[in-house]
């Protein structure tokens, strides 16, 4: 039995032997934040090492010591796991952290060099002493720390996956000898825009005049990734509209198309069903952030027929920035408002601003005058309304002096309607629920009735006048 016991216990010593001498490679897990922000990254005391030992290599009776060193053993650069993408080795920076608990004796001229990155050659990780007279260093693990400065996030392609460099160092007795030093980047998508609307105002009817598509932008969008992906898509079933007076109504979605100012996105009409929008994949580029303005847009009729009203349209864009292999996805909704302001305008062409009648025969003074001057308001209106016309005193003039000819005499009309509204200073309404209009050409009806042209009858032979005036009412 004790032959037994002794044989179990040196069967332990081994393996735990063995497994004290075991590569292990150093593995850098980066995190999304320092990538996606361009932000230093500092890791933690990480161990490299270890070793049994207390000392440094002397090559002449205790003096010219021999300073541990880095090399790599695979190239000038990390390369990437899965694909050609690769880093250079400045990337990474630094310097030991401690042997054993702490940093190594630097008296007698040892010191300790900052931080330094990988490369071909051999690179001192410390200087001892020049004589073991200036002390050594503890047992234990040999810790380094690790950096990767801010500008190197912004001037390279850190694509998800594991980049790794074969490192060898020259101290037999520091375990390993060779390991790999394996950059860890997270597989992530994240929008940096934050804006979760968007705004648009309509003021000038000039905007429906234009023969030229409406382009409205969706300002810059900003999404940082790791991954390649795709962009996709969707809006709201219906524009839900409410006008200027409050009534509710709809419009179809499908009259805007979503593009962007570039090549970057594909020009389609929305939907309620997510449409890939990406005309090839946005690749992982230097400084892991894509770029585009995205922008809306809008036909001239589609804008007349569909957004002439004044009031308020409202929908929701829904993003989504979807992996190529759909493991990952980014969403981000923006909430659209385009508001149109009540816009009106008269217009009355110069032809058209003196209606004359001339009485010079008994019939016309007997059976009275109409005229029908063609086109002669033209009218826009955002809002459903009614036109009104009155004057500016309730008797015609001669030569700028008031008379007693009553302006009712006149009576004015549109063409197709039965309304005459006699003229006076207190508004007529000519023209009753008229629907939004933009540039409509109205025919204007002139009469004075018998009645009137009869009461003309003795009247000085000269010429009398009144101003006429049109106005809206919305409703």
């Amino acid at each position: 039995m004790k032959t037994m016991r002794a044989f179990i216990i040196g069967i332990f010593t081994v393996c735990c032997g063995s497994t004290a001498t075991k590569a292990q490679d150093v593995y850098l897990s980066i995190p999304e934040n320092n990538i996606f922000n361009r932000s230093e990254f500092t890791s933690l005391p990480t161990r490299v090492m270890n070793t049994n030992r207390t000392n440094w290599d002397y090559n002449f009776f205790g003096f010219a010591p021999t300073a541990p060193t880095f090399n790599s053993t695979s190239g000038p650069t990390f390369t990437h796991s899965s694909s050609s993408s690769s880093l250079p080795s400045s990337v990474l920076l630094w310097q030991l952290e401690s042997m054993g608990g702490q940093l190594p004796s630097t008296g007698y001229f040892g010191y300790l060099p900052g931080f330094q990155s990988f490369s071909t050659s051999a690179v001192k990780w410390f200087e001892p002493s020049v004589s073991t007279l200036g002390g050594g260093f503890n047992r234990g693990n040999i810790n380094f720390t690790f950096k990767i400065p801010a500008a190197q996030f912004a001037a390279n392609i850190f694509r998800a996956g594991n980049y790794s460099m074969d490192i060898s160092q020259n101290y037999n007795d520091f375990t390993p000898r060779n390991f790999k030093t394996i950059l860890v980047i997270p597989s992530s998508i994240r929008w940096l825009t934050t804006s979760l609307t968007k705004y648009i105002e309509i003021s000038s009817l000039n905007n429906y005049r234009t023969t030229g598509t409406q382009v409205f932008s969706l300002e810059n969008t900003e999404i940082a990734h790791t991954i390649d992906f795709n962009f996709w898509a969707k809006a709201s079933a219906n524009i839900q509209f409410t006008s200027s007076k409050g009534v509710p109504g709809t419009r179809n979605i499908a009259s805007i198309k979503l593009g962007s100012n570039g090549s970057a996105l594909t020009t389609k009409a929305l939907s309620a069903n997510f449409q890939n929008f990406s005309p090839a994949n946005l690749s992982v580029v230097a400084g892991n952030r894509n770029s585009f303005t995205p922008e809306l847009y809008v036909s001239a009729d589609d804008f007349k027929n569909n957004f002439f009203e004044a009031g308020t349209y409202t929908f929701e864009l829904n993003f989504n920035a979807i992996s190529i292999d759909n493991s990952i996805n980014s969403l981000q909704n923006t909430a659209v408002q385009l508001k149109v302001l009540p816009r009106s305008e008269i217009t009355i062409p110069s032809s058209g601003r003196n209606v004359n009648f001339n009485f010079n025969t008994a019939a016309q003074y007997t059976n009275g005058q109409s005229q029908m001057i063609p086109n002669q308001i033209i009218l826009s209106n955002n809002e459903s309304f009614e036109l009104y016309v009155k004057s500016d005193e309730n008797y015609f003039k001669k030569g700028g002096l008031q008379t007693d000819i009553n302006s009712n005499i006149l009576q004015i009309g549109i063409d197709g309607s039965s309304v005459n509204a006699p003229l006076s200073k207190t508004p007529q309404k000519i023209l009753f629920n008229g629907t939004p209009a933009l540039d409509r050409e109205l025919n204007v009806r002139y009469t004075i009735p018998s009645a009137g042209a009869q009461s003309l009858v003795g009247k000085e032979n000269t010429t009398y006048s009144i101003n006429v005036y049109y106005s809206f009412t919305a409703i």
